[in-house]
């Protein structure tokens, strides 16, 4: 089935590109249209991708990726969807959101699994600049785990809240907060856990630093303007491959 092309991209996904994007330029530089379009350049700005990066790496062009992310009716086919999931490190089925609805891991285990550890750089690296990871903090009755939107600032994650929120109970004590990707179809997956001491930020100049580097505000809406930074982190990692 021949795919859809932009009237002023290539001809085919694959076919040369006449005129190419600056590696420094915004990595999102239109407002994304279409289901598939917001996912696809949410994740490639996850993982800190120029468009241009985005497309050598799926071995495509770059007009078409634009194409995709800017045409709410892009239908690609099967094989540029799994060029591009594999890309941007992710799944066909997280990019059409087939997943959105279903709790993550209801497929099989591998038959021969294989476990790693992942390093400190690749940790990091996974990581990305920021996404939604699950704060664990204490609690009178326990510990509670909360899903919050987060940023890496200088190497450390950030996350906004509010005074008498969940997520601000971590300040002042010994957290931990994780972040993981799945792929259900292939039975793999990885996991970072981050371990440290939360703490408020306080200082104006990192207050803004944090602020501006947030590419969102936290999804739960409403006024929350207290920065929390995990200090002293531990970040550790596991893969599991078939």
């Amino acid at each position: 089935m021949t795919e859809p092309t932009s009237p002023t991209g290539p001809t085919s996904p694959t076919a040369p590109v006449s005129r190419a994007e600056p590696a420094s330029m915004t990595l999102v530089t239109e407002a994304p249209h279409g289901d598939l379009g917001r996912r696809v350049a949410a994740r490639r700005a996850q993982l800190g991708l120029t468009r241009r990066q985005t497309a050598a790496r799926a071995g495509m062009a770059v007009g078409y990726l634009r194409y995709l992310e800017e045409q709410p009716g892009a239908a690609p086919g099967t094989g540029s969807l799994i060029r591009l999931a594999e890309a941007l490190e992710t799944t066909v089925t997280e990019l059409t959101g087939g997943a959105v609805d279903l709790p993550p891991g209801p497929g099989r285990a591998a038959r021969e699994p294989r476990f790693t550890e992942l390093g400190p750089d690749e940790c990091r690296a996974l990581l990305g600049t920021h996404g939604v990871g699950r704060l664990a903090v204490p609690t009178a009755t326990g510990p509670v785990i909360v899903p919050v939107n987060y940023s890496v600032v200088d190497g450390a994650v950030v996350f906004r809240t509010s005074p008498g929120a969940t997520p601000s109970l971590a300040v002042g004590a010994p957290v931990a907060f994780e972040v993981d990707r799945i792929d259900d179809a292939f039975s793999r997956g990885w996991s970072v856990l981050v371990r440290g001491y939360a703490r408020t930020v306080t200082d104006p100049q990192e207050q803004h630093r944090c602020t501006e580097v947030a590419s969102s505000a936290p999804w739960t809406g409403g006024t929350r303007d207290l920065w929390v930074r995990i200090d002293s982190p531990t970040v550790t990692g596991r893969r599991i491959t078939n």
